[in-house]
């Protein structure tokens, strides 16, 4: 056995960072299965149900290898009280009884993933908890809910992997980001490709809608870490406690709410990349607990007794000028500079006209297959009309209008321009021209960004008068009176 393990040492992968709960009232057994493991997984062992409750409660789990005969309770019968209280780790049963009885119970009643004979290979044992932890990884990013039910042999497993892993970086190549051949865009394509072959951490800006989502899966999957976890928070939308318990995970009752324990999102990152979307409208209260988990490169979930290491690539992205931020105090400088290690600018589409053509067919294409439709493209005239118009809400803008477009037009002929929208249609919105437009001044530049500032903070605050001039270290008094120099609708508190 000794010489077994040590084969196993040098052949086994780097450690994953998956917590594996083993359960055996033996203790010889116990130890042959945690020293096998711990040389890939963290290795929590237990001698019975009731220590392996225990260890659930306090902890996240990814897999759970429990004995099938044990003094206080048997396997089966604790993995179907496991399968109700935690469901979320991959269970598998380990026993040397081959009863079928046993193994049909095992399977139907408490969901067992995959059952293991003594004496086990510990080398075919390695490669199961394997595919347990990828099952489980599949589970938390929504794509393997059947594949319990179904018991898919491990190399049924592998193959389901490897060939969503391929037609995800076939759909996310950098070829495949819609533009035109002389496009302001191919830049940011550049350096995108450029990121994607270092282990750097990239803070894409640009305005809504101009695909920095797009951007970042690009970099993850034409990355090192491209077969490996790809998950996206939208950090604007969520308060702290939220935000944190989404990223960092939480025991049940940790909060008020919290009424069953999460995994986060970066232990479902773990080995790949994390997409933290408008990261400048965090708190700067998260801010700190958020430097912490990249400079320390470990998370402890909210309740949970212990930290857990994790290695994840941090692709953050924001529409703010959160330079200007940086500089007003509303953003740490040392997060900033952790998450700029590589900036990234996207255009919006008002300086890319000639792109237009090209996204529109591709989000024609699109919109076809939604609605079972044929339609051509679109009339010369209707994309004259759409070049000349700024796209406010670029693409994202662009695609409901096509989508609406698609839904007025009777037939397969070409979208003609009476389709389009009045304000496109008449070039509401369109960007001046260098003549038309009066240079402003650096007086001009300054208040208009200190107007931006305070608007901003008014909406994030309620228009509560007190708080904001705190957060912007302002007097009440000086608030109101820029306030009334801006000219900013005064939906605020009337404090006494």
């Amino acid at each position: 056995m000794n010489k077994m393990l040590d084969e196993i040492a040098v052949e086994a992968a780097p450690r994953t960072g998956a917590t594996v709960l083993v359960i055996d009232d033996e203790r010889r057994s116990l130890e042959s299965l945690r020293r096998v493991l711990s040389i890939e997984f963290e290795v929590l062992c237990a001698a019975s149900a009731q220590e392996a409750g225990a260890i659930l409660a306090g902890d996240l789990v990814q897999v759970i290898l429990c004995d099938q005969r044990m003094p206080d309770q048997n396997g089966v019968d604790f993995l179907r009280r496991v399968r109700d209280q935690w469901p979320e780790p991959v269970r598998m049963i380990i026993s040397g009884y081959t009863d079928a009885e046993d193994i049909i119970a095992s399977v139907n009643e408490a969901g067992i993933f995959q059952y293991i004979t003594k004496p086990w290979d510990p080398e075919k044992l390695v490669s199961s908890v394997r595919a347990a932890v990828e099952l489980y990884r599949l589970q938390k990013e929504g794509v393997a809910a059947p594949l319990i039910e179904a018991k898919p042999s491990t190399l049924q497993l592998h193959s389901l992997i490897v060939d969503r892993k391929r037609n995800e970086r076939k759909r996310y190549e950098f070829d495949r980001i819609a533009h035109g051949p002389d496009s302001v865009l191919r830049e940011a394509i550049a350096l995108g490709r450029r990121a994607a072959c270092y282990d750097v951490s990239v803070l894409i800006t640009g305005e809504s809608g101009t695909g920095k989502e797009l951007l970042a899966r690009a970099i993850h999957y034409s990355s090192a870490r491209g077969d490996k976890s790809f998950v996206i928070e939208n950090c604007g939308a969520l308060p702290d406690e939220l935000l944190e318990s989404e990223l960092f995970g939480c025991k049940k009752g940790a909060y008020t709410g919290a009424y069953q324990d999460r995994i986060g999102l970066f232990e479902v990152a773990d080995g790949g990349s994390i997409f933290l979307d408008e990261i400048g409208d965090t708190s700067p209260a998260f801010q700190v607990k958020l430097l912490r988990v990249l400079q320390e490169g470990e998370i402890r979930p909210l309740g949970a007794q212990r930290s857990r290491r994790v290695n994840v690539r941090v692709i953050a992205a924001t529409n703010r000028n959160i330079e200007a931020d940086v500089a007003l105090g509303r953003f740490r400088r040392d997060l900033y500079y952790r998450l700029a290690a590589f900036p990234i600018h996207l255009p919006p589409l008002a300086e890319r006209p000639g792109d237009i053509p090209v996204i529109a067919a591709r989000i024609l294409v699109e919109v076809n297959r939604t609605f079972n439709r044929r339609i051509p493209g679109f009339d010369p005239e209707t994309l004259r009309l759409m070049q000349r118009y700024a796209w406010p809400g670029n693409i994202r803008e662009l695609y409901n209008e096509i989508q609406r477009m698609c839904v007025l037009c009777d037939g397969e002929a070409p979208l003609g321009s009476n389709l389009l929208s009045a304000t496109i249609a008449k070039g509401a919105g369109s960007k001046p021209t260098v003549e038309s437009a009066a240079p402003l001044t650096l007086k001009d530049r300054v208040e208009a960004l200190e107007s931006a500032v305070i608007k901003e903070s008014l909406q994030r605050n309620g228009h509560n008068i007190s708080r904001v001039a705190e957060e912007l270290g302002l007097s009440r008094v000086g608030l109101r009176s820029k306030i009334t120099r801006y000219d900013i609708c005064r939906l605020v508190d009337d404090e006494p």
